[in-house]
């Protein structure tokens, strides 16, 4: 059973500012994050999807512990965007209302640094900030954290991803010995070992649910499709769930500019989010987008970093990343706070293999769903206008003029043509649009009347591969695939892992096929008849002193 608040030992004026912000019961990392953290003087490292409380798991203490009669910085945040940037300093100001005197500012990029300097020299208990500004207002003299007692680093792994290494280095060095450290995190890439090996103290390492792991509230999906019919896919998606409320992910600015476009010319309630747009172009969006007056935000990986926006419905790989942990943060914005939430893909069929690396890295199976026909979508958009008729309030005062002349009009129609026709003004186009709609699931053998397609290019390649593959098997033999826990980030190349597999069985002579490198996996095809000696050979075996997984596909 949860504990309540106050029993985890925070004052009254805390427990007061959650209880009116509708906080009943602490989430699991804020059970064993805030106890913590009140009561033990060493680090922490603590792992936890995005949304479940992270914030107050760590703000929750640190504010009862500040001394507001100093007006020196007493604890420092990072995290990795602007966007989360505010809202972690949004969060603390709520928990603080009851707290007198408590001052929490907010230093990030893309802002005038002066005001930030000015409300710094105010004096600012706890600072908010994104790593570049940060180390920006401590090489200018305003940032004083040579005092500081408590540092948080939140999304730690997206803050090291985004290539702030070099600016945590630098800050770190810069605060003092004694200080505790919390770090937060969804994964524990390398990088971030190194860093707590560095700067840490013994850490205590607490987790809700496994590292490197999916919420638990998101289901998988994967839907196999031509890479021509990608984009027709994702509009079925979205019109067989009328309520969606999501982010689709694509690989590039220019995909991301121009599926929302397409969406948008499309009638969708679509917009996008990527890096050519300006700060203030990039919060119209974003409001518009948590005021739900968006329905779709079209996004990359790099502009989306610390969104926190809560009730997503859907997150929609429009193309698998290559780095399992981009999944975990992706599908990690929906099902939260205890909600259900759904993480789908959209694949073609040579990346089977690049799914089932993911499945393994989360412990958890994608669900294969068939891309909905024109029977089902019309179906769920027809009910789905019932609904909205039957929950449609009615102003009795203002429409009560009018309903005369209206009852007169329509006399002549019986109670069923009248439903009919009502319903017909707004479903007429959906069942225009999908009479004669063609199935867009995949299967193994590429359909080949769409060949002239002009969007098919890439169905054409990857058929032209799938033929030159089966020549290959045909004419030397069957190959099957070992997937390795090491790829580009490691600076692995093709070259590499044939060495690899030479050196570790160097009395074999073993025919190598296709190799597919991902940023932090690579699959290989590997004569059949030497698959599970390939395996096998690498029990043991190290790469650069990380301990390689080599797995049969």
């Amino acid at each position: 059973m949860n504990t309540p608040f106050l029993s985890l030992g925070l004052q009254p004026e805390l427990v007061k500012a959650v209880a009116e912000l509708g906080f009943e019961q602490p989430t699991p990392i804020q059970e064993q994050a805030i106890p913590h953290i009140l009561q033990s003087k060493s680090d922490l490292v603590a792992f936890a999807q995005t949304g479940t409380g992270k914030t107050a798991a760590f703000g929750l203490p640190i504010l009862q512990h500040i001394d507001t009669s100093s007006r020196e910085t007493q604890a420092l945040v990072l995290c990795p965007t602007r966007e989360l940037c505010l809202q972690i300093t949004k969060d603390l100001d709520a928990y603080a209302r009851f707290l007198p005197n408590m001052q929490v500012t907010a230093v990030y990029g893309g802002a005038d640094v002066t005001r930030q300097i000015t409300a710094l020299k105010r004096g600012a208990h706890i600072v908010v900030g994104t790593p570049g500004r940060a180390l920006d207002l401590i090489n200018r003299g305003r940032l004083k954290v040579e005092n500081i007692q408590w540092l948080v680093l939140d999304e730690s792994d997206e803050m090291l991803s985004m290539g702030f290494k070099d600016e945590l280095d630098a800050i770190l060095a810069n605060t003092p010995e004694h200080k505790r450290t919390f770090l937060f995190s969804a994964t524990m890439p390398p990088d971030m070992v190194s860093i707590a090996e560095k700067y840490m103290h013994k850490p205590v390492e607490i987790s809700v649910g496994k590292k490197n792991q999916g919420a638990e509230n998101v289901q998988h999906h994967y839907y196999m499709v031509h890479a021509k019919d990608r984009y027709e896919a994702l509009k079925r998606i979205a019109d067989y769930y009328p309520n969606i409320y999501g982010i689709v992910f694509c690989r590039t600015r220019q995909e991301t500019k121009d599926i929302a476009e397409k969406l948008m010319h499309d009638g969708y309630n679509a917009d996008a989010l990527h890096g050519d747009l300006s700060q203030p172009q990039r919060d119209y969006v974003m409001q518009r987008f948590r005021i739900k007056q968006l329905q779709i935000l079209v996004a990359t990986d790099v502009a989306a970093r610390g969104l926190d926006v809560n009730n997503l419905s859907h997150v929609i790989h429009y193309n698998l990343p290559d780095d399992p942990e981009v999944y975990i943060h992706r599908s990690g914005r929906t099902g939260r706070a205890g909600k259900k939430g759904i993480s789908l893909s959209i694949i073609h069929l040579r990346e089977k293999s690049k799914l089932h690396f993911i499945e393994k890295k989360i412990n958890k199976k994608f669900e294969n769903k068939l891309v909905p026909g024109g029977k089902d979508i019309c179906e769920k958009q027809l009910f789905h206008l019932v609904d909205n008729m039957e929950k449609t309030e009615v102003d009795e005062a203002q429409i009560e003029p009018y309903l005369p002349k209206v009852y007169k009009k329509l006399d002549w129609l019986s109670r069923e043509d009248l439903i009919k026709r009502f319903v017909s003004v707004e479903f007429n186009h959906f069942l225009e649009y999908y009479k004669d709609a063609k199935d867009l699931n995949a299967d193994l053998r590429p359909d080949r009347n769409d060949r002239n397609d002009r969007f098919g290019r890439d169905s054409r390649r990857e058929d032209r591969g799938e033929r030159r593959e089966s020549r290959r098997s045909a004419s030397s033999g069957s190959f099957s695939k070992v997937a390795f826990n090491i790829g580009k980030k490691d600076n692995v190349s093709p070259k590499v892992l044939i060495n690899l597999i030479n050196k570790q069985l160097p009395n074999r002579s073993i025919r190598i096929g296709a190799i597919d490198l991902g940023k932090s996996f690579s699959i290989v095809e590997v004569d059949s008849k030497y698959q599970r000696e390939v395996v096998e050979a690498f029990r043991n075996a190290r790469f650069k002193g990380l301990k390689l997984e080599v797995t049969i596909k």
